[in-house]
């Protein structure tokens, strides 16, 4: 078999970020650690506290490092895309939090005696000129041999303290802005069943949120998160969660990519998908239809940013409100 014809997602279980551990699972996993909250007054601005995107400690008054790891399994067939899709997506992590990445490791598992080593190499060759694009530097890594072929990076950016977008700055009265289009789940479901490839979702995969994250610390903005594994809906529940207060969806606001709908009604739709709305239902008041929601928690690979504030050229999708029931928090779709 020649390098040309293998698909690289018929080697792995899952795929992307849809093959993460569900949220309400890996919670109880952490939450028996037994770590201690941030303190106030730490150099460790974010932590695990309410499950940010990545971690940031505080350098000196104007600088903080912000640190993250991603990984996964083949979401394409493609080796070079695969690379690059899976940059993209650990980059995300540091825009996502308002940083610049600076520094990134490469984390490969390979079946060596299975695939070949070409293949490493164009997957490689793809992470390395997504970090290029990024400007930031690629030092090396770490590979073991492994059953399944996965690929991410860990990274390393810097940040200014007092203009970080977290997950629990979250304020009544703002709107909600997504700087990318919905619906690589569902399309990323179809290619590795059926082999077709969607162009239109691997540029949206490949694409950096730098320009977004930029756009949005110019716009004032002070809280986001990105949109990956847990979907839109398990996402805006994090942070609704963690800022304490009420998100509404606007459904028809929402952008989705060609072909998603299409995908979801041939039922494309992975189990990360269902668990990510299984998990936020219990706080879930919705007039949409279930199609409609299923597509709100499609599990995204490289997604855009959730921003809460109004940021030029990208679409308001709802608002937060004052948490409902005094002190309680939902998501509400209408």
């Amino acid at each position: 078999m020649t390098s040309t014809a293998i698909r690289l997602t018929q080697y792995a279980h899952g795929g992307g970020c849809a093959c993460k551990i569900p949220p309400g699972e890996l919670e109880e996993v952490v939450r028996g650690l037994g770590l201690s909250p941030t303190a106030p007054g730490s150099d460790l601005l974010v932590g695990l506290d309410d499950g940010d995107d990545a971690a940031v400690v505080r350098i000196d008054e104007h600088t903080a490092v912000v640190s993250t790891a991603d990984f996964f399994t083949p979401v394409v067939d493609d080796a070079y895309d695969f690379g690059r899709i899976a940059a993209a997506n650990a980059l995300s992590d540091i825009y996502a939090m308002g940083g610049r990445p600076l520094v990134a490791l490469n984390l490969v598992g390979w079946p060596r005696d299975v695939l070949p080593k070409e293949l490493l190499t164009e997957i490689l060759r793809g992470g390395l000129d997504i970090t290029r694009e990024a400007g930031c530097h690629l030092a090396g890594g770490h590979s073991i041999d492994d059953p399944e072929p996965k690929y991410g990076m860990a990274v390393t950016g810097l940040a200014d303290p007092d203009h970080l977008l977290r997950n629990d700055a979250g304020r009544a009265g703002l709107p909600l802005t997504l700087t990318k289009p919905l619906g690589v789940g569902v399309l990323n479901n179809r290619h590795k069943s059926t082999g077709e490839v969607f162009d239109n979702a691997i540029a949206s995969m490949v694409a950096l949120n730098r320009d977004a994250c930029e756009a949005a610390l110019a716009a004032g903005v002070l809280a986001g998160t990105d949109v990956t594994g847990f979907g839109l809906l398990g996402h805006l529940y994090k942070l609704a969660r963690a800022s304490q207060v009420t998100a509404v969806i606007d459904a028809n606001a929402v952008p989705y990519l060609d072909g998603a709908r299409e995908a979801l009604r041939d039922g494309f739709v992975s189990g990360g998908t269902q668990r990510n709305l299984d998990w936020v239902r219990p706080h879930l008041n919705s007039a949409v239809s279930e199609d409609e929601l299923v597509l709100l928690a499609d599990a995204q690979t490289s997604g855009g940013l959730l921003l809460v504030g109004e940021v030029p050229g990208y679409p308001v999708i709802g608002e937060l409100i004052d948490a409902a029931g005094g002190g309680g928090f939902s998501l509400q779709i209408r």
